[in-house]
Formats: C-alpha cells, sequence, structure tokens
C-alpha cells in the first residue's frame, strides 16, 4: 500500500508553511524565535495548584460531554460581569481549544456537498480555510488591505455573499494583523448577518489583548441570534498546554456540536477543565498581567520597525503580534524570512502562511522576553535593504 490509498486531499498536500516554522523553531538551538504564539509565561502557579488540588480529591474522571457545569456557569458569569452578555448554560460547551470549537461548529453548520460557503477574512490564522474544506465547506476569501489596516470592511462582505453563504468568520483582536474590528463595523456585518440568516464565527480568543486607546467589544453583542462565539484560556492564562477553550452559541448548534463531538473527543480534560475554573474566576488577577507585558512588548517593537526606513508595520492595535510591511526588500515573504534567519538567526512566519491577502508582510510574535526582543532588533538594525538584494 502507498499514498495512494489516503484521502486525495492529503496525497499531495499544498505546503504547510506554518507547520514548517513550528518544526524549524522546535528544532532550533541558537535562534531567536519571534514566530510561534506560545507565550513565555508559564501557568500561574495558584492555577496548576488548584488543578493538582482536584486531582488528588479525585477528580480524574470523564465529565459530561458540554464541559463540567461549573466551567460552564463561571463562563457565563464571566460575560455577565464583564460584558453585560447574558448567556443560557446550554449555549455554552467545553472544547479542547478554540480550533477544536470551531471544527465541531462547522461539523454542525455545514452539509457536505451542498457547497455551503463560509467568508474568511484573511489575513488570518491558517487552520481556518483547512477546517471548512474538511467539514465539507467551501471557503470564500475576503482579502483585507494593508492601506486599510486589515480592517474588514462590511461592503466587500456584502459582496461576496451568495444563496450559499452560510457563515462569515472573523477574529478580532485579529491574528496576525492586530487589527482590532471597531463598533461601527461590527454592526454593520451584524445587520448583513441578520439579513441574509447567515451565521458570524467569531475567534475572539486575544480579547484580552488591547493597546492604548482600543477597546474590544464581543460580536454576540450586535447579533445574538446568529453569533458562534470561540474563546480559549491559552493566551489570557497562559494555558497553551492544557489544551482547553469554549464555544458559545445558539442552543441549537450547541446541542448539534455535541453529536458532531461525540466520536472525536467526547469531553475536554477533566483537569484542563480545573484549572480554567479557577483561571476565569480570578481572571482578573491574572489576565491584565499577560496584557501588559505584551503591550510593552508590542510598543517596542512597534517604534523599533518605525526607526528601520525600509521597514513599515500594520498598525498595532490589539493582540500579541506585530504584522510588519518587507515589500521594499523587494523579497516574498517566505524567502524574506529564509534570508532573515540565514542574517540575522531570527525566525520569524511568512506573512504568506496566513493567506495571499499577507504576502509582502511577516509576523513577529511578542512571545520572547523584551530584552531577547531587543537583541533580535539589533541584529536586524546591522543590515540595510540593499542586504536582501544580493
Amino acid at each position: 500500500m502507498d499514498s495512494s490509498n489516503l484521502n486525495q486531499r492529503y496525497q499531495h498536500p499544498a505546503p504547510n508553511i506554518m507547520a514548517e516554522i513550528t518544526t524549524l523553531a522546535a528544532n532550533a538551538t541558537d535562534a531567536i524565535d519571534l514566530s510561534i504564539g506560545d507565550p513565555d509565561f508559564t501557568t500561574p502557579q495558584p492555577i496548576i495548584d488548584y488543578a493538582y488540588q482536584q486531582a488528588t480529591a479525585g477528580q480524574t474522571h470523564y465529565t459530561e460531554a458540554s464541559g463540567l457545569p461549573e466551567l460552564r456557569q463561571t463562563i457565563k458569569d464571566y460575560y455577565h460581569d464583564r460584558y453585560q452578555l447574558d448567556f443560557d448554560i446550554d449555549q455554552i460547551r467545553a472544547t479542547v481549544g478554540a480550533s477544536h470549537a470551531l471544527y465541531i461548529t462547522l461539523g454542525a453548520i455545514l452539509t457536505p456537498g451542498a457547497g455551503d460557503e463560509v467568508i474568511i477574512a484573511q489575513p488570518c490564522f491558517s487552520p481556518y480555510a483547512d477546517e471548512v474544506i474538511a467539514t465539507g465547506g467551501v471557503p470564500v476569501i475576503l482579502g483585507t488591505k494593508p492601506e486599510n489596516g486589515f480592517a474588514v470592511q462590511a461592503a466587500e462582505v456584502a459582496a461576496l455573499i451568495t444563496p450559499k453563504t452560510k457563515a462569515i468568520l472573523l477574529n478580532s483582536p485579529n491574528n496576525p494583523t492586530g487589527n482590532v474590528m471597531s463598533d461601527e463595523i461590527a454592526q454593520q456585518i451584524a445587520d448583513l448577518a441578520i439579513e441574509h440568516d447567515m451565521f458570524v464565527l467569531t475567534d475572539e480568543v486575544y480579547g484580552d489583548f488591547l493597546m492604548p486607546g482600543q477597546h474590544f467589544t464581543p460580536f454576540a453583542t450586535f447579533a445574538p441570534e446568529n453569533t458562534i462565539t470561540f474563546g480559549s484560556m491559552s493566551k489570557s492564562f497562559a494555558m497553551t498546554g492544557w489544551r482547553i477553550g469554549y464555544l458559545i452559541a445558539p442552543e441549537y448548534v450547541s446541542s448539534a456540536t455535541r453529536l458532531v463531538n461525540e466520536g472525536i473527543t467526547y469531553s475536554a480534560p477533566i483537569l484542563s477543565q480545573e484549572a480554567a475554573i479557577y483561571a476565569m474566576k480570578h481572571a482578573d488577577e491574572f489576565a491584565p498581567k499577560f496584557a501588559a507585558e505584551f503591550r510593552e512588548r508590542l510598543e517596542f517593537i512597534d517604534a523599533a520597525v518605525k526607526e528601520i526606513d525600509w521597514l513599515d508595520v500594520a498598525p498595532v492595535e490589539g493582540g500579541i503580534y506585530a504584522f510588519v510591511d518587507i515589500r521594499q526588500t523587494g523579497l516574498n515573504s517566505v524567502d524574506f524570512s529564509a534570508a532573515l534567519l540565514k542574517k540575522t538567526g531570527i525566525i520569524v512566519i511568512p506573512g504568506l502562511a496566513f493567506g495571499q491577502s499577507g504576502e509582502g508582510f511577516i509576523r513577529i510574535a511578542a512571545t520572547q522576553p523584551l530584552d531577547v526582543i531587543k537583541e533580535a532588533f539589533v541584529r536586524i538594525k546591522q543590515l540595510n535593504v540593499n542586504d536582501f538584494k544580493e
């Protein structure tokens, strides 16, 4: 037997730039890794201690499929207290991270073979389109533009809506661009969703990370009956390895995701759920500290890039990344990233990894200590644009 026995999609797969960079970063011994969105912080000790206490108390079994009732109540309370949004417990389910939440949601709302379309605003987290395809949908790409700060424009969304449109997938604050959707644009898109009876799938994992002068409003504020929200503990609480997130959806969607998930993971890990309970109940003790650290790092990166006359940077409004414009070098983002690694030992992610709309840019992750980031820019500033035209 050989690869011809595989799903045709995987017999000759297209290059996965993100996966290749991840492998490169994992095996690098002397490079400065500014590529991967895994914060350098360790999960706060009180969260770890609480999970340990729960384990020793016997919490080592399956939970109900939708998650621990206490976790779902905690998520409900979190949104009520912080955003004045009220959800029923049955709308909420714990998942193995936000990507898992998106996958089972797509599995619930898309019908394979029906040509159901999902509009995806790019640049974006690279697995989005793959998940749409894997669940039988058709990705329809909305390319945002650097001259607009990569902001989604409602008129451009409207131009892509067809009778087959099932949903639009958004991410704010955005990975990789740092764009934060304004309330005005959100309301315009919400109106389109209501008018055309489509879902808005909203990835809000970076909602705690905002630059000065910015604010974040959950999309469910504008179209609660149409919105499916994906959240995660990974960034706000430095819990990437715990693999725990959640979705909030209309009850009939949440119920359907349970059916999709029965044969996938059944439930999220119980200790990760326990840790998430403690984290969310004490969010004000943890998330603001991480957010302040990322803000300081991004402010430095923004200023440092602007001191280099052959680089520029998209407006840094939120998230934990800077999206840096490398077009003056004349190189595409893949070749530039390879050249940067060769000349400086710095690993970044080519903008092409986030879709064609990201070409001409690289993503720099603020997931290293500030002194490491400063050293990276010492190295970069020793170069000039001609070094990339050899």
